[in-house]
């Protein structure tokens, strides 16, 4: 068991535990299938490279058939044939969904919808995030499991429930609303302290007594927004506490083995603030699975770069992502050639120390029959697996990287979930308005001028980046605004956009102007929000073209200027985006949607304030995404071409890493990773 600074632990291997690796595996679910099969299974996971497996992830039913009844028997035997065969079991506590016979007993789990319809089984995650009588029978499954397998040699890790609020974040059911009560309780302390902080003189709102107070349930209009705030914190939380109660009784039982559980950082998953919840774990693990879209290759990338820094730079677990197709977009396109070692890749590049994927076998009946595996319907013989197999050697290989960390970039994204959650609240000046895509279409940017960004949780320490990008940080409580002055005046750059600075974390605005607490640190003031409407865009004097909003911007500080100036529309003639220079550092503004491209034009001027500056050479600037992990002594540049031509990078100095799935020549064609050993300068 590898301990970390903080005493946090990483993958206890049941053999070898001195020799580094990389994990490589699956969501194995042998109760699919014939008893025959394991031992087909067993052997293709050798050939493969396979060394860790995740189970029981879905079992409850088939261990638990019946409230006395156990049958641990099927599982005893999966664990005792991965241990021979040399593969580690990151094992599930098997609560993520419950057997019918405990919904059928005990209706009264299921969760209850905004509009006051139950949630039925049939499907996944039917279950009360607070409900007693849930947690009671989840916590006797976890504990019978701890018990049984707490001194299995095949134990490497413990894998609390699985996708944690997935399907079942939001529950407005009498369950939550007592549980909710609680919670406000302790923030609050009174009723009184309640009725300031959300506002309730406003629509005869006042509440006299806690038992009045509920969940923000289908109303007559728009409910009140720091009741729905406060519920989506509440919700996160009430999640945290469950993932809380099952790791007690595991460290309880069983104190030498590591916990996880797997987040789900990628495209709009946000009931669940990760910044808050990272501290529950052992090390953090991640499911992400690729998007369709012009930028799904750059969000890959993002949420990896997330997911590092939520694991605060040490390594992590990629619990799940697809060899090639999904079964749950509109349209499920397989991947082309070396796109699963290029995704795959990706997620090492910024930290990731295992690779796995959901599943090993694809099933052959049930929801999930059309996702693809490591071992698809057309079996050993196909492309897939030998991709696969591939890539297990591929990783091998890379062993000298297993326990290195991600090297500090000179810029970063600052990502808030709070600010997430009450900036797309209903009832604001545009509906249109997408936190993580501005945060997207920045870090696009950033991978355009070829510079290194670090996307960071906003409680990080910021000190140390010479360039903060805060896009759309809407809550801005007054610590916040005195961290981001303290910043900017030892010397830090800060750039934030539109609807920033708006609102305290009670969602009260601020007084005086916008952009409110951020107001003097940008020398600015906006009466005014100017949304665009669908299809209506703004020119720039600098040539880019801005959607979605406007602002009509006063300079409020000599050492203001505008930057870029509206040609067209209401505040033509009027700054579009500022900076302000203080003795040490700056504050800039950005205050309309640019898009990628826009952004990609703007960054340099951005860049050349800060000082901050490409680490590549300038002719394979934007063709490729750099990641640089590093063991104190060398780095490691994951060089991945991102584009769709060919990338010449024989101007990139370095030792080549070998591997079946790396390049070894300098011309990296689309989607191709080379990865170069280097010694850092100076």
């Amino acid at each position: 068991m590898v301990e970390a600074e903080n005493g946090r632990r990483w993958l206890r291997w049941p053999s070898e535990p001195e020799r580094a690796r990389l994990a490589f595996g699956a969501d194995y679910n042998p109760e699919q299938w014939p008893r025959e099969v394991w031992d087909e299974d067993v052997r293709a996971m050798r050939a493969a490279g396979v060394n860790i497996v995740a189970l029981a992830i879905f079992s409850w039913a088939r261990i638990q058939p019946r409230e006395d009844v156990w049958d641990f028997d099927w599982l005893d035997e999966a664990m005792d044939l991965l241990h021979a065969h040399g593969v580690a079991v990151n094992l599930a506590t098997a609560t993520a969904s419950p057997p019918p016979w405990l919904t059928t007993k005990h209706p009264e789990i299921l969760p209850v919808d905004a509009d006051g319809h139950t949630v039925w089984p049939g499907a996944r995650q039917h279950w009360r995030p607070t409900s007693p009588v849930f947690r009671a029978h989840a916590l006797r499954l976890t504990r019978a499991l701890a018990e049984r397998y707490g001194s299995h040699p095949a134990l490497a890790a413990w894998h609390v429930s699985n996708e944690l609020g997935c399907h079942n974040v939001y529950d407005y059911s009498d369950d939550a609303a007592a549980a909710f009560r609680e919670w406000l309780r302790s923030r609050y302390g009174t009723v009184a302290e309640l009725n300031r902080a959300w506002a309730t003189t406003f629509w005869s709102q006042r509440y006299g007594d806690w038992a009045q107070i509920l969940p923000p349930r289908l109303a007559a209009s728009y409910p009140n927004p720091t009741q729905q705030l406060d519920f989506k914190r509440f919700s996160s939380d009430a999640l945290k506490d469950h993932l809380r109660a099952e790791s007690d009784i595991l460290r309880e039982l069983t104190p030498g083995i590591p916990i996880t559980t797997n987040f789900m950082v990628m495209g709009e998953t946000k009931g669940m603030n990760y910044a808050d919840w990272a501290g529950e774990v052992d090390f953090v693990s991640n499911d992400h699975y690729l998007l369709t879209g012009p930028q799904a290759q750059d969000e890959l990338s993002f949420s990896a770069n997330l997911t590092g820094s939520l694991a605060g730079g040490r390594p992590w677990y990629l619990m799940e992502h697809s060899t090639s197709a999904v079964n749950w977009q509109p349209v499920n396109l397989a991947k082309k050639p070396g796109g699963l070692a290029r995704d795959s890749l990706t997620h090492v590049a910024y930290g990731a120390d295992a690779v796995c994927f959901f599943q090993w076998r694809q099933s052959a009946g049930g929801a999930e029959k059309y996702h693809s595996a490591m071992v698809p319907h057309a079996g050993e013989d196909s492309d897939v697996f030998r991709s696969v197999t591939e890539l297990g050697a591929t990783l091998a290989a890379l062993a000298p990287i297993a326990g290195t960390v991600r090297r500090r970039a000179a810029a970063a994204i600052v990502f808030d979930w709070e600010s997430w959650w009450a900036g797309e609240l209903d009832s604001h000046p545009s509906s249109r308005l997408r936190y993580r895509q501005e945060a997207l279409d920045w870090y696009s940017a950033f991978l355009a001028a070829g510079v290194r960004a670090d996307v960071i949780g906003v409680a990080d320490d910021l000190t140390g980046y010479d360039l903060l990008v805060a896009p759309i940080l809407h809550v801005v409580p007054g610590e916040l605004a005195r961290r981001l002055e303290e910043y900017v005046a030892s010397g830090g750059h800060l750039v934030t956009t539109y609807f920033s600075g708006i609102v305290d974390e009670n969602d009260h605005v601020w007084l005086g102007g916008y952009p409110g607490a951020l107001r003097d640190l940008l020398g600015i003031r906006i009466e005014e929000f100017g949304p665009l409407l669908d299809g209506d865009t703004v020119d720039l004097d600098i040539g880019v073209t801005g959607t979605l909003w406007t602002d009509r911007i006063d300079l409020t500080d000599p050492a203001t200027e505008a930057l870029a100036v509206y040609k067209t529309g209401d505040h033509a003639g009027r700054p579009a985006i500022t900076l302000r220079r203080t003795p040490a550092g700056s504050a800039s503004y950005v205050s309309t949607r640019l898009g990628p491209d826009g952004l990609a034009a703007v960054l340099p001027d951005l860049l050349n304030v800060s000082g901050v500056a490409s680490e590549l050479p300038a002719e394979v600037r934007g063709l490729v995404d750099l990641a640089v992990r590093t063991d104190g002594t060398d780095d490691y540049w994951f060089l991945t071409n991102r584009g769709d031509h060919d990338a010449d990078l024989s101007a990139v100095s370095g030792d080549p890493l070998p591997g079946p799935s790396l390049a070894q020549h300098t011309t990296l064609t689309p989607g191709q990773v080379r990865i170069l050993r280097r010694r850092p300068a100076g």
